[in-house]
Parts: structure tokens; C-alpha cells; sequence
């Protein structure tokens, strides 16, 4: 894919930028070089190749689903202003 000065210069203009010509020069050059290697990555036979999700095949350990702490809903309601049902009851904000 071709990309030189010019486009770059628009695109600068389109987006409100100013910048030297040494600048769209330096611009112009990275970006052909990040086209060139996406040439490259596409040129390659990837068809024996199987998707990955993720690129090490290892699997997540999990930790055992138990039970780690008391229930206290009872004890940290004690402390809230006003609750019922097992719920915290709050000022209304919306009218």
C-alpha cells in the first residue's frame, strides 16, 4: 500500500495539526515501515495454523468455592442508620 507526503499532510490539516515537513517527512517514513511489515504479516501461509485464544496453553487453576468468612449482615446493620428486612434503608434522592 502506497502512503506518502501528501496524505499525510491531510490528514494533518483534518485534524487540526501543524507540523514541519522534516516532521510529515519522519511521519511518512514510520508509517510506510508499519505498512510494509503488515504487507509482510499477511504474506505469510497461516493456513495449517489453528486459532488460538490464547497464546499459552495453560489453564487457569481455581480456587475451591467455600465459604471464607462469617456471615455479619446482622452486626454490620446494627451500625447502619436505619435498615429492614435485611436491607439498608436510604433517604430518598429522586423525586
Amino acid at each position: 500500500m502506497a502512503f506518502d507526503k501528501s496524505e499525510v499532510e491531510k490528514i494533518a490539516h483534518l485534524a487540526r495539526l501543524h507540523i514541519s515537513d522534516l516532521e510529515a517527512d519522519e511521519v511518512t517514513a514510520r508509517i510506510g515501515d508499519i505498512l510494509h511489515l503488515i504487507d509482510q504479516m499477511q504474506s505469510v501461509d497461516t493456513d495449517a495454523v489453528e486459532p488460538l485464544a490464547h497464546p499459552l496453553d495453560v489453564v487457569q487453576r481455581l480456587r475451591r468455592d467455600e465459604i471464607t468468612e462469617k456471615n455479619r449482615r446482622e452486626e454490620l446493620q446494627t451500625l447502619a442508620p436505619s435498615s429492614q428486612d435485611g436491607l439498608y434503608l436510604v433517604p430518598k434522592v429522586l423525586e
